[in-house]
């Protein structure tokens, strides 16, 4: 038996473990445990893991996004403390569409959907303009 299938002790992403496990079929509630539990232990050490961590296809599993959404939101519980996360898709226009975790408030908010595009479009082309630097430079492209 693993950590994170005790009965919750009270906090947030332990209890909202335990709902998804009452909600989940047995297989994707496991799943889902194998990806989360590297970063919920990752937290519970105080080594966190790089701050943008990806649930994209390119996993052997490749999970259902209902799974990956569910990560997300465990992750986002244990790292805010916060019940009241969800999952939104933004349109980014010719860049295609990106999901992001946020709190409720910020999830209605088109204004504040917004500004994260606009910031997310802003820190893709920035990648891209040093992407283009590091191979003109001749160092690796792959960050």
């Amino acid at each position: 038996m693993n950590d994170y299938e005790l009965p919750p002790d009270g906090r947030p992403v332990d209890i909202y473990l335990g709902l998804l496990r009452a909600r989940m079929d047995t297989e994707d509630y496991l799943r889902l445990l194998d990806v989360v539990e590297p970063v919920l232990r990752a937290i519970d050490e105080r080594r966190l893991p790089p701050a943008e961590f990806a649930l994209d296809d390119d996993g052997a599993d490749q999970l259902p996004q209902e799974i990956r959404d569910q990560a997300a939101l465990v992750i986002a519980t244990a790292v805010t403390g916060r019940l009241d996360n969800e999952v939104v898709e933004i349109d980014l226009g010719d860049n295609g569409s990106v999901r992001v975790v946020t709190d409720s408030t910020t999830a209605s908010d088109p204004a504040r959907l917004n500004e994260i595009a606009v910031y997310i479009r802003g820190r893709r082309h920035d990648d891209e303009e040093l992407r283009g630097i590091a191979e003109a430079s001749g160092l690796p492209t792959d960050f």
